[in-house]
Parts: C-alpha cells; sequence; structure tokens
C-alpha cells in the first residue's frame, strides 16, 4: 500500500479503534507522526546517512501513566490488544516495524501561549 492509503487507513480507520479502547488500555495520550518526504528530503537523509534508514510511513506514540497500565490478566485489556493487533495486521508490516519504551527527558520546554 502507499504512504497515502497507508496514512489514511491509520488516521480513518485505525485512530477510531485505538480511541475506543483508550479507556480499557488506559491509554492517557495516543498520537500519529505522519512522515513526509517534502521534495526528495527522506533521500537527502539516506545520503546523509549511508544509506540508512528505510523510509517508513510514520510513528505512534502511547502514553500511560505507568508500565503498571500495559497488560496484566484482565480479560477486558487482552480483549482490547487482540483487537488492536488484528487490525494493524491489515496495514503495518509487523515483523519490520520496531517498538519501543522510552522515557522524555524534557530539554527545551514547550512555549506557553
Amino acid at each position: 500500500m502507499s504512504r497515502d492509503e497507508f496514512q489514511t487507513y491509520w488516521r480513518e480507520t485505525h485512530a477510531p479503534l485505538v480511541a475506543a479502547r483508550a479507556e480499557v488500555l488506559k491509554i492517557r495520550r495516543y498520537v500519529q507522526v505522519h512522515t513526509q518526504d517534502l521534495d526528495g528530503l527522506h533521500a537527502a537523509f539516506q545520503k546523509r546517512n549511508g544509506g540508512a534508514p528505510a523510509p517508513y510511513d510514520g510513528v505512534a506514540e502511547l502514553w500511560f501513566d505507568s508500565l503498571d497500565a500495559l497488560g496484566g490478566d484482565d480479560p477486558q485489556v487482552r480483549q482490547a490488544q487482540a483487537e488492536l493487533l488484528a487490525d494493524e495486521a491489515n496495514f503495518i508490516d509487523l515483523a519490520n516495524s520496531p517498538m519501543w519504551m522510552s522515557q522524555e527527558h524534557e530539554v527545551v520546554p514547550a512555549l506557553s501561549s
């Protein structure tokens, strides 16, 4: 599927599924970061980096209050996780889509409006 098809499905089909399950999964915040290839910018990044990384379509950020919110034996949680994973198989190359856990270290704070 093209980048546009992927991003449309992700935004219009998958995002509502996540939103509907956010309370059960204790997701505090969900952000989709969609990549753009601005006049060949990714090709320039690849040239700078010796050919890497391969282009990708975006990054999802899921925010939780604690690691304890990530699972457990709750059947509702397991069901919600299984439903989202089943939908992800419709549009994500799961074998080539890394996941990681992180902790923010704010360096430059957001400007207040």
